[in-house]
């Protein structure tokens, strides 16, 4: 593969990691970020070898300024750039006007450069929620927003209907896709960590003293990536209109951290044992607004397929308990966690 690709929020967790992997197949990358000054020097540090491979564009999800010289030259875009929030927002609009307008705005602008592929980071929460008799879902499947979802969710959903929306009205040419990951794992690079590492993190670190019931898919940031960019690579007709969810497994939290306490030992002294007593969780949103988005999962069971996106992409999840292995390790390897 060869080419430019504009990989929108190059800082964050499946950003960074799709821009690595174009890098390392020897591609240029256009980036948006929204403070240059801040974050280019970290970008340069992480990819000191990049040189002219590598432009950094500053860029808002709200505002047009930036956009016309990072898609300037682009064969593709990855767009990747999304708020998400430890804590549930004030106002849901805090991140469903961003997600959508960002989403909309990415598509004008790549259609202006005369881009014509164009993949979108969506999520498996516009698959599989506001189903309550459903524990199953493969790429088909939508969330029903008429279920009162939480912000984030309705904020992803919303914005993967109205890019494919907008692509069908006004760029019909255009060989949009989406993929749409689980909780993500995997190596870690810094210490701004995703909501997914943040979990990890508080399993191994024992700020979780007790294992809430309840349950997540799991992939690694590194297929995530991977499924972008061969959405970007395929021939059109296999990928155009498609949705890509990337899960391997559904695991309970007790699940993970017995997979880390047999996988990595020697990291386990603080991973929690006992079960959390459903009626804790509920007190417990009470005064952290993290655990307001755990209470409503409590017992359910969301187990989102991914194996179209193998079948069609031609491609293997790496397997979950390597994952969250590799992410434990990474995380103290990083000095992120001390054990």
């Amino acid at each position: 593969m060869a080419g430019t690709v504009l990989v929108t929020g190059g800082t964050g967790y499946i950003g960074g990691e799709v821009v690595d992997q174009l890098l390392a197949k020897g591609c240029r990358v256009h980036t948006t970020v929204r403070n240059k000054q801040k974050s280019e020097p970290r970008l340069r540090e992480r990819w000191p070898e990049a040189g002219e491979r590598l432009k950094v564009f500053q860029a808002d999800l709200m505002s047009d300024d930036g956009w016309v010289e990072a898609n300037a030259g682009c064969d593709a875009v990855a767009h990747v750039a999304s708020p998400f929030p430890l804590g549930r927002p004030k106002d849901k609009d805090e991140l469903v006007i961003p997600a959508r307008e960002g989403t909309l705005r990415a598509l004008r602008f790549a259609k202006g450069a005369g881009i014509t592929r164009f993949v979108q980071t969506s999520s498996a929460a516009a698959i599989a929620y506001g189903h309550p008799a459903q524990d199953h879902f493969d790429h088909t499947d939508w969330t029903n927003l008429d279920a009162n979802v939480p912000p984030y969710i309705e904020s992803k959903t919303v914005a993967e209907r109205a890019a494919r929306e907008w692509v069908q009205e006004n760029a019909p040419e255009m060989v949009f896709c989406s993929v749409n990951p689980v909780a993500v794992f995997g190596p870690v690079y810094n210490d701004d960590l995703s909501t997914s590492i943040e979990m990890v993190k508080r399993i191994i670190n024992g700020s979780i003293p007790l294992i809430p019931n309840m349950g997540i898919c799991v992939t690694d940031v590194r297929d995530v990536a991977k499924a972008h960019i061969l959405a970007i690579e395929a021939p059109a007709d296999s990928v155009r209109d498609e949705r890509f969810p990337t899960s391997v497994k559904f695991m309970w939290i007790g699940e993970m951290a017995e997979c880390i306490r047999q996988r990595a030992p020697e990291l386990s002294g603080k991973v929690p044992k006992r079960r959390m007593p459903d009626w804790l969780a509920h007190t417990l949103a009470l005064f952290m607004p993290e655990m307001k988005q755990i209470t409503g999962e409590l017992g359910n069971v969301r187990d989102v397929s991914g194996k179209h996106t193998e079948e069609v992409l031609g491609f293997t999840f790496i397997p979950a308990e390597e994952t969250l292995e590799v992410t434990a390790r990474s995380l103290v390897e990083r000095g992120i966690v001390k054990v």
